[in-house]
């Protein structure tokens, strides 16, 4: 039982469908990840190891890691452009037979650093899930130049084609700095007009922000609420955002239901 029980209001177990936070893993040890998720394990739903680590890190070390982050009900993931990797490389029979025998359950399905005809983004995504991965994708560039390209009806479109593929969720490309990319300004503030059009036009359980600092967190939740699902959370920010969810933290003490 946690310590002041009674003073922290209720939220979502797991497994949940909305109230995800997806956690961005650069290269943890695996004893700091146990530590951490000892501590707030109940709070992740999703760790993503980031961009291509997983490549440069030992293979028992990475199934410890993620049979670990399963114990705690966490769905580990490679991240996106280590799938993008194997497109270019024209290996992804050898990336989907290495995922599924590392003990992954789930796997990202994005474009941000290469071109990926549509065809074939929709038709891995089909695939990762008759794989039996959950399909998490990702809809954005992380060129800010090419980024700009997208309008937000088109990023509507691809976001409705891949729900409709098999996508579980779909992430919204913000990268680890949460800056000049998407719904992000240059200086990390949201463009609040066009989330309203994503809101508007898709269904918000099923978009995961990416989210990396505090005050964007602060925005989605007074906005959307307690139960907004966020990602690229910075694994000691885990309980940080619990917090905020819950109302347990200045910035939204009053402000949020649950």
């Amino acid at each position: 039982m946690n310590a002041f029980k009674f003073l922290a209001p209720f939220r979502l177990d797991k497994p949940r469908n909305e109230g995800i936070t997806m956690v961005l893993d650069k290269g943890l040890g695996l004893k700091t990840a146990e530590d951490l998720m000892e501590i707030s394990g109940n709070y992740v739903d999703f760790l993503k190891f980031g961009w291509g680590t997983l490549s440069i890190h030992n293979k028992k070390t990475i199934q410890n890691k993620i049979d670990m982050y399963d114990s705690y009900g966490v769905d580990a993931y490679p991240g996106g452009t280590l799938f993008e990797l194997a497109y270019v490389q024209k290996k992804i029979p050898e990336y989907f037979e290495e995922a599924s025998g590392l003990g992954f359950k789930a796997l990202e399905i994005s474009d941000g650093s290469i071109d990926l005809p549509l065809e074939e983004r929709l038709s891995y995504i089909s695939e990762a899930k008759d794989k039996g991965f959950k399909v998490i994708s990702e809809v954005g560039k992380k060129d800010p130049d090419e980024d700009l390209k997208l309008t937000l009806e088109d990023r509507v479109n691809l976001i409705k084609m891949d729900l409709e593929s098999g996508s579980s969720n779909v992430l919204i490309e913000a990268r680890e700095s949460g800056q000049n990319i998407g719904i992000f300004d240059k200086n990390g503030n949201v463009k609040e007009d066009e989330v309203d059009y994503l809101l508007n036009n898709l269904p918000s359980e099923k978009l995961i922000w990416e989210a990396p600092q505090k005050s964007q967190q602060v925005y989605f939740i007074l906005k959307i609420g307690s139960e907004v699902n966020l990602g690229n959370i910075p694994p000691e920010e885990i309980t940080s955002l619990e917090t905020m969810r819950r109302g347990l933290r200045g910035d939204t003490l009053g402000k949020v239901n649950l």
